[in-house]
């Protein structure tokens, strides 16, 4: 499950049921995960829609923040605006055992692709996770990609599972977080979904709400900033590819809220998609219609994806345990450093409920 509790709830809406990516109607999560010693890595499915997303893609967009990565399948992305497989995340070594399961796994399930009805594009993004895995084992395979798919549901674990099992997050132990809002745009609910698999920063850099917590852990100057982050966005609300792109562009002011400058070499990428119609692969009809939010609207889905994409990274990290892993390496967890109750405690929330009851001067109307 998602964070419990937060100390400040801010303007874009509040959690859904669950505080999770699946909150947004249809989409599913899996994980497969490797933890031996040795190997501390993984797979992790994302499902935009049950179905054959093929014959039925998503209307998607995304956008690079800085392209220190071997990820597959975004290109066209940026051509096309849509997505039509599975969505896979694992270790940088990894990308092309996963790519090829998902083309295997799209023929198997679509006798025509390759055939009367073209080419597939799989999309397999990835972040390193060498410190705690043996990355040049090449642990993935196959059969991990289809575990992931098969284990595909509305719950799903965070923190140190499937991709994330290796992953390191301000020197800690972080890996799979998710978060989601509820939105209200002309009188109607809608749900802005986020996962991230967090890889990246500087722990004296390390700021978990308005608590700059990051130089006490530190004790000094830490490691670097350098790493990865892949962050995927979900909404059921109508949104042209175009739109997902530009909510995907402030997927940074996100990763910003939690310490981050975004290091030289971190492969940080957003994707975003929408359940809200589908793009049939073959139609007889040569004119569609598609209905989409109009821009002034936008601000509040900017808003929500900011909030969605910092609170990730920190469920990432306050999910994650610690982890042993391979030629000695260890990353602590969040919670063995620091009492995460300070933020995340029923007084907290009871706090926070002050504040925003509370009227604050020069607030906007």
């Amino acid at each position: 499950m998602g964070l419990d509790y937060r100390p400040i709830t801010r303007e874009s809406g509040v959690p859904g049921p669950k505080n999770l990516i699946t909150d947004v109607p249809g989409v599913l999560v899996g994980h497969s995960t490797i933890a031996t010693g040795e190997y501390n890595t993984g797979v992790t499915a994302i499902l935009p829609r049950a179905g054959n997303l093929y014959e039925h893609k998503v209307v998607a967009g995304h956008h690079v923040i800085n392209g220190y990565g071997k990820s597959v399948g975004l290109m066209q992305i940026g051509e096309m605006g849509a997505i039509e497989t599975p969505i896979l995340l694992t270790n940088t070594f990894s990308v092309g055992a996963c790519m090829d399961a998902l083309f295997k796994y799209m023929v198997k399930n679509d006798p025509k692709i390759g055939g009367e009805v073209g080419t597939v594009n799989p999309l397999v993004l990835e972040c390193f996770d060498g410190y705690l895995s043996n990355i040049r084992g090449f642990a993935v395979s196959e059969e991990n990609v289809l575990e992931a798919i098969r284990e595909a549901g509305p719950e799903f674990e965070e923190g140190a599972v499937g991709a994330g099992r290796g992953m390191n997050c301000y020197e800690l132990k972080s890996g799979i977080g998710s978060a989601s809002r509820v939105v209200t745009i002309g009188g109607r609910e809608f749900t802005v979904g986020c996962l991230v698999n967090t890889n990246f920063g500087s722990m004296c850099d390390l700021r978990v709400y308005d608590d700059f917590c990051g130089e006490a852990l530190a004790d000094g100057i830490g490691e670097p900033d350098k790493g990865s982050i892949i962050i995927i966005l979900a909404t059921d609300l109508p949104m042209s590819s175009r739109q997902l792109t530009r909510a995907c562009r402030r997927a940074q002011n996100g990763i910003a809220r939690t310490g981050s400058y975004t290091g030289n070499w971190s492969g940080d990428i957003a994707v975003m998609f929408t359940t809200a119609y589908d793009l049939p692969h073959t139609t007889d009809n040569y004119f569609t219609q598609i209905t989409s939010m109009h821009e002034t609207a936008m601000n509040t889905v900017f808003r929500a994806v900011t909030e969605v994409v910092e609170e990730s990274i920190l469920s990432s990290l306050l999910h994650a345990p610690r982890v042993e892993g391979w030629n000695g390496s260890v990353r602590e967890s969040l919670r063995e450093r620091r009492d995460c109750e300070i933020y995340f405690s029923k007084e907290a929330a009871k706090a926070a409920e002050a504040i925003r009851e509370k009227p604050q001067s020069g607030a906007r109307q």
